[in-house]
């Protein structure tokens, strides 16, 4: 520090110590008690405005925090209403999907038994005749 700072700072707490033994009547304890006061008020005063700024901080955090759990609400709803018709839409063509399964093999089937009924007719028809061509050989009608 220098030279000049150590006397302000004396005559500072010097006009400070008068200040409050003069407002006490020359009574150092009162004095004393005075200081006390106005050292609580002042401290009093600065956390008072401190301290709104800190609730309001918080206030706004709520908000925000209340804003994102909304939109995070907003989300999983969209998502899950999104996630059931999707869900419907894919059920829908399964169960479309195994009606052409059915109907292909109704018509598969029903095709395959036709020929297979034309086949054994030709294969009936075939034997006969080739049994009416071997009986004529022999001596048969």
């Amino acid at each position: 520090m220098s030279n000049r700072a150590l006397p302000a700072i004396g005559v500072v707490v010097a006009g400070a110590a008068g200040y409050y033994l003069y407002n006490a009547g020359g009574d150092p304890k009162v004095a004393e008690k005075y200081m006390e006061a106005d050292a609580h008020k002042a401290s009093a005063k600065l956390r008072g405005e401190f301290e709104p700024r800190g609730r309001e901080a918080g206030a706004r955090g709520e908000a925000l925090a209340r804003q994102a759990g909304d939109k995070f609400d907003s989300v999983a709803s969209d998502a899950g209403k999104k996630f059931d018709q999707t869900k419907a839409e894919a059920e829908r063509k399964l169960e479309e999907g195994r009606r052409e399964a059915r109907d292909v093999a109704a018509k598969t089937s029903a095709e395959f038994n036709k020929n297979v009924d034309k086949f054994d007719k030709e294969v009936t028809e075939g034997a006969s005749k080739a049994k009416s061509g071997l009986s004529s050989w022999f001596g048969g009608k």
